[in-house]
């Protein structure tokens, strides 16, 4: 059967009484209609939370929950307990007391396919013999969106596209802009004894979408206990006094706290070892359905995974995550060098689920005598 060259049109309304225009046209229906829907529900979450005054955003932080890192996408995000690494500035920031070398990371993550941009990088360094200090640096895009509010040409004045009464778009009027979400994170770390670390994070939040922002600011903390050799305990409250995202139109979002706990044992195996993990999310916003379980207004998601490590040369992962993907992916550790790679597919028939996530990352270790930790 042919597919003819189908025109798809979202408005988008506000407040103001302007509306953005989405307008595709393609001769792949299919394909077409599940991007534009992305984007259009990316767009409307965004919209629908710039106005009217301070609410609880059920979903205001949600670009924040996509994660960092090849290994842990990798492992069903499940990292809590285990995360050493210069990454922990998200996922835990008491795990940046367990670096002994300055390390620096970077990934770029395509998600939905090429829909959503997501880049990342950070930096982390030991200081003296306890604590450790890092920064990161995260970019959730949708880029080069068609604007066109000021591109129509409205034969009947109704101000509504309908190309049955002349009406069309001036296609050298359509201009572009993006959908761009930042977070800056610095963190601080402390061993507190060989076995109980702790850690803190001040993060800011920047959000564009066309001519509207907003900036906010946040607090997590974190913790990471070892009760006996090789069982690993975690827990990490993100937004611990709520966070507020003021946008400049005058709402303003409430982000509400999140508690994440998690648990791992290492144990030997042919080879290397294998360690398996555990994490529940614990969400306040009244989630209900859309979690794994819920408990009136308070839910529970649950993510799983174990990493397969060979000798320091090389590992292989696998897991289940909250939003119902399931990852693998492998790691491969050289000189002063780690590249991890993930893979992540939703759980649904090839017909009705998203297009698969692939994520790389790399960790770079400063791994000489001069940077090592003090105390050594």
């Amino acid at each position: 059967m042919l597919l003819h060259s189908m025109k798809i049109k979202f408005i988008i309304a506000s407040t103001n009484g302007e509306s953005i225009v989405i307008s595709t046209i393609t001769n792949s229906a299919g394909r077409c209609m599940k991007r534009t829907v992305l984007v259009f529900f990316f767009l409307l979450f965004s919209l629908t939370s710039i106005y009217s005054q301070t609410v609880i955003g059920k979903y205001a932080g949600e670009f924040l929950a996509i994660g960092v890192g090849g290994r842990a996408l990798a492992m069903g995000s499940a990292q809590v307990a285990v995360v050493n690494d210069v990454t922990s500035g998200y996922w835990n920031p008491a795990g940046l007391a367990r670096l002994n070398y300055p390390q620096i990371a970077l990934m770029h993550e395509e998600h939905f396919g090429s829909l959503v941009n997501y880049n990342y990088a950070a930096v982390a360094i030991p200081y003296g013999k306890d604590m450790s200090f890092g920064l990161s640096l995260m970019r959730s895009s949708i880029d080069g969106i068609p604007d066109t509010r000021n591109a129509l040409y409205d034969a009947n004045g109704d101000g509504i596209l309908d190309i049955h009464t002349g009406d069309r778009l001036d296609a050298t009027k359509i201009t572009e802009f993006s959908n761009a979400d930042w977070a800056l994170y610095l963190t601080f770390a402390k061993r507190q004894s060989e076995n109980f670390y702790w850690g803190a994070n001040v993060k800011i939040i920047r959000r564009d979408l066309a001519e509207y922002g907003a900036t906010g600011i946040g607090f997590d903390i974190g913790a990471v206990y070892t009760p006996i050799e090789n069982l690993f305990l975690g827990a990490n409250v993100q937004d611990v006094t709520t966070t507020l995202v003021a946008w400049s139109t005058g709402r303003n979002e409430l982000i509400t706290p999140t508690a994440k706990i998690g648990a791992a044992y290492s144990m030997l195996f042919p080879g290397g070892t294998i360690m398996p993990v555990v994490d529940f999310d614990i969400h306040f916003e009244n989630r209900k359905s859309a979690s794994t379980f819920a408990v009136g207004p308070v839910s529970f998601d649950a993510h799983a995974g174990f990493e397969y490590k060979f000798k320091n040369i090389f590992a292989v992962r696998a897991g289940y995550n909250e939003v119902k993907q399931f990852t693998v992916g492998a790691g491969i550790f050289l000189p002063k060098l780690q590249v991890d790679y993930s893979f992540a597919r939703f759980s649904q028939s090839e017909a009705d689920r998203l297009p698969d996530t692939h994520r790389i990352s790399l960790i770079l270790t400063l791994e000489q005598p001069k940077f090592m930790r003090d105390g050594m």
